[in-house]
């Protein structure tokens, strides 16, 4: 994947994940500063999702830990255990959130 690729196929991302907060009806403000998402709830609590551009790789910052993520036969998929982004972020999202959420690839 080149990096220009990259680029777009995770802005793509970015705007996926706000849209599926905001249709979920959760109470989440949103901040996109260069390579970086930061969702902040309500209650205070806060993700982080970078995109990392060197390494065309996606990580998650969340209450729960860190999480790196690399394009790998069409999914993204942890480096440690081999966890899908999505389903990552869902669990985040529900911890962070206290409320139900599913985002699907």
């Amino acid at each position: 994947m080149t990096d220009s690729e990259f680029l777009i196929l995770t802005d793509g991302i970015f705007a996926r994940i706000e849209n599926a907060i905001d249709d979920a009806g959760l109470d989440a403000d949103f901040l996109t500063t260069g390579n970086v998402l930061e969702i902040e709830f309500d209650n205070g609590a806060k993700i982080v999702i970078n995109r990392h551009s060197s390494n065309h790789e996606l990580w998650i910052a969340a209450r729960s830990g860190g999480y790196h993520f690399a394009w790998n036969d069409g999914q993204w998929l942890a480096a440690r255990d081999g966890a899908e982004f999505f389903a990552t972020l869902s669990q985040a999202v529900r911890e962070a959130s206290g409320q139900d959420f599913e985002i699907t690839e």
